[in-house]
């Protein structure tokens, strides 16, 4: 079993900044791919962001590129989210989530085992 516990969301206006983080613990692996997922209100979760076992790949979902950046320490088992230039839209409960998947990305959330309880980030207009 592992473990995932998102932190770093709260309220900010348009054009602000978030980081959010997230902490692996139990069986961990440094070979799981790692990813953000959002749900905005009335609205089915999304994939936002992943980042590969190694870190050597990452992807984003479109509306998020240029704006958001996912990383990750495998020596601390975290990994990051860094919102920069929030939108209202961006609203949405944010999601931790893992794969055991060795040096790629995926953006389907049937492949991803474990999940985090979940962070609400609010951006106000």
């Amino acid at each position: 079993q592992v473990q995932l516990v998102e932190s770093g969301g709260g309220l900010v206006q348009a054009g602000g900044s978030l980081r959010l983080s997230c902490v692996a613990s139990g069986r961990t692996d440094n070979r799981y791919a790692m990813a953000w997922f959002r749900r905005a209100p009335g609205k089915e979760r999304e994939f936002v962001a992943a980042i590969s076992s190694g870190g050597g790949f990452t992807d984003y979902t479109t509306s998020v590129e240029g704006r958001f950046t996912i990383s990750r320490d495998n020596a601390k088992n975290t990994v990051d989210l860094q919102m920069n230039s929030l939108k209202p839209e961006d609203t949405a409960v944010y999601y931790c989530a893992t794969a055991v998947i060795l040096g790629a990305t995926v953006r389907a959330s049937s492949l991803y085992n474990y999940w985090g309880q979940g962070t609400q980030v609010t951006v106000s207009s």
